[in-house]
């Protein structure tokens, strides 16, 4: 486990979000499913000393997919005066829960998946 005052800044969906390990926040859809985990991109990781910034740090934040949700519904109203000109349009932003597992070195090998070595004995007769 990371120390408490370490946190990262992520990008996922065009945007960016300081994080620590544990939180939860929404951010634009992704394209994961429910309970299963991603690696956002990372742009600086701090906390420890001093700040890291580059690509040597691809890998080393978990995060895992809580939910899809939908946003709180928004209504847009438009009117002009004297003209009987009125539209009312709304929509309800299409969202994903996600919840930072991991943050540091421990994230990358965390997230590598162990090989399995089974082997099929095929019995001769």
């Amino acid at each position: 486990m990371a120390a408490k005052d370490t946190y990262a800044i992520i990008a996922v969906g065009g945007k960016q979000y300081r994080v620590r390990e544990g939180e939860r926040l929404l951010v634009d859809r992704v394209a994961v499913d429910e309970g299963k985990t991603f690696q956002p991109d990372i742009l600086l990781l701090g906390g420890d000393g001093e700040p890291k910034l580059g690509d040597k740090l691809k890998g080393q934040v978990t995060a895992k997919v809580a939910a899809h949700v939908l946003g709180k519904k928004v209504i847009v109203g438009k009117h002009k005066r004297r003209t009987g000109y009125r539209r009312r349009n709304g929509h309800r932003s299409r969202l994903t829960q996600i919840e930072i597992q991991s943050i540091g070195k421990k994230a990358a090998t965390k997230s590598t998946a162990k090989k399995s070595t089974t082997t099929t004995k095929t019995e001769e007769e």
